[in-house]
């Protein structure tokens, strides 16, 4: 059986797209605040669980929810194939950085949730160290579909902007 991909995404994945990719920046520009609470947390005073403390926490859990139904829609519709006339590597660091960009999605969120309703140290320590990944590799996602469309002409980003 012949497997089709679809030409472009569809409008669901394209609004979760970009709704994710706000949702992660707001992560990392309510940062200090959600560091702040858990610092004063482990030293056992009560820490100021202000709105962007809260919208850290529902932030990180939503981003936990969408990444979910990103995934169910991509294992259903698919996602349209990489240009033909890119080279092998650049294909393969492609499926690397989108794969390991939806595992941070999920592991980062659970880990957070694990550190702020359960204390859980060792999720602490994974979900700090594992930002360093996600910023690298949101990078490279961001430098690869530049130089798709900028440099290689593929007009690649149109299939983040218009669903087909």
């Amino acid at each position: 059986m012949i497997e089709m991909k679809p030409a472009a995404y569809s409008r669901p994945q394209i609004w979760l797209h970009w709704v994710m990719a706000v949702l992660i920046l707001m992560q990392f520009v309510l940062h200090e605040q959600i560091v702040a609470a858990w610092e004063a947390l482990e030293k056992g005073l009560a820490p100021d669980i202000n709105l962007a403390v809260r919208s850290h926490v529902i932030g990180g859990g939503l981003v936990l929810l969408l990444v979910i139904w990103r995934l169910v829609l991509r294992v259903r519709r698919g996602a349209p194939a990489l240009p033909a006339r890119e080279h092998p590597a650049l294909k393969g660091l492609a499926h690397l950085t989108h794969w390991s960009l939806y595992a941070l999605m999920v592991i980062l969120p659970v880990t957070g949730l694990a550190t702020w309703f359960g204390g859980n140290e060792t999720a602490d320590f994974i979900h700090t160290t594992l930002k360093f990944p996600l910023i690298a590799f949101v990078v490279l996602h961001i430098a690869g579909a530049l130089y798709q469309q900028f440099v290689l002409r593929t007009g690649l980003i149109s299939r983040m902007t218009r669903p087909g």
